[in-house]
């Protein structure tokens, strides 16, 4: 399983001070089939808990995933600042799941090259 996160992600989580370790949680939760939302089209919704917190008053993260090969963390936000993402967000990141999900191996390479997506190392 790859797991990626968007320049946009990288800022965030640096803000908010989420660790790599946490999205891998995250990612392991929904492998085991612990989704918190499936908005289908391979569009999630995975909470993260914040440090020495729950997750239930933490972070929301949306990421683009495909069970067992890819995962790309590509939103974020604190359940105290936005209760959920609206419809139009829903269709947005579907259309970005489509292309981002259908990557190739090169694709994804030159993606990581030209800084748009980093790779979580575990």
């Amino acid at each position: 399983m790859k797991i990626f996160k968007t320049k946009w992600f990288v800022r965030f989580a640096r803000k908010e001070r989420i660790s790599d370790q946490k999205l891998i949680q995250a990612v392991k939760d929904a492998d085991a089939g612990n989704i918190d939302a499936d908005f289908g089209g391979g569009v999630i919704k995975q909470r993260i808990a914040r440090s020495k917190e729950g997750k239930s008053g933490g972070y929301r993260s949306i990421i683009l995933y495909r069970q067992g090969e890819k995962a790309f963390f590509v939103y974020g936000f604190a359940k105290n600042e936005m209760e959920n993402i609206g419809n139009a967000d829903v269709r947005d990141f579907k259309r970005l799941a489509k292309v981002m999900l259908s990557a190739s191996e090169r694709q994804v390479v030159t993606m990581l090259e030209n800084g748009e997506i980093e790779e979580v190392i575990p």
